[in-house]
């Protein structure tokens, strides 16, 4: 299988990014759709999709997040001596259009690709135990889907504390109840204009 590139990302605005992520779902959108995302929820993804919800504001997190990701991708390729290249481009599944990708790196060399996060010591994540928080998987998982890759890594920066790495293999049976659950989502949700259950969170 192979993706197609549904736009380049050099050219783009803010806001025309945004207005090309609502024809989908992309991979921070995936844990949402299942309850696993503790900062965001099905509802809220659904109102950003119509274009209901008001616009985020940058937080300092996700500044840092932006700012930190060349040089934590160039750590990954010291410690691994994998070579990595930014791809520039928001890719989408060739079967399941309304399944998009804007990954943070791809592997040289390799069918695999590499999700780079920022964190603090308040993640009570198990990390040195070989704990991945939930949504970050079920991001890796949702790129393996959509680019047809066989492996994701993860490279997680704790500030001030540690550095990780995790490797994901390609599950098919994780994949298939994945695009079942976005299935269902933006047909019976998005398309109909249905909202999702409100599910408590903010």
């Amino acid at each position: 299988m192979k993706s197609v590139i549904l736009s380049s990302t050099k050219e783009l605005s803010q806001s025309e990014w945004l207005e090309i992520r609502r024809q989908g779902i992309g991979g921070s959108d995936a844990a949402a759709i299942l309850g696993l995302n503790p900062y965001s929820s099905a509802f809220s993804v659904y109102m950003d999709k119509l274009g209901l919800a008001p616009p985020t504001d940058e937080t300092e997190a996700m500044w840092l997040g932006t700012k930190l990701e060349p040089i934590i991708a160039d750590r990954f390729a010291e410690q691994t001596g994998m070579a990595v290249q930014r791809r520039n481009a928001i890719y989408q599944h060739p079967e399941y259009p309304w399944m998009l990708a804007n990954i943070d790196r791809w592997i040289v060399g390799q069918n695999a690709g590499l999700e780079i996060k920022t964190t603090n010591m308040l993640n009570r994540t198990k990390f040195e135990e070989g704990e991945i928080p939930p949504s970050y998987y079920v991001q890796c998982v949702h790129y393996m889907a959509v680019t047809g890759a066989e492996e994701w890594y993860l490279a997680v920066a704790v500030l001030n504390k540690a550095f990780h790495i995790f490797h994901v293999d390609r599950n098919e049976e994780e994949i298939a109840t994945l695009v079942q659950a976005e299935r269902r989502f933006w047909e019976d949700h998005v398309q109909k204009q249905v909202p999702p259950a409100p599910d408590g969170s903010d």
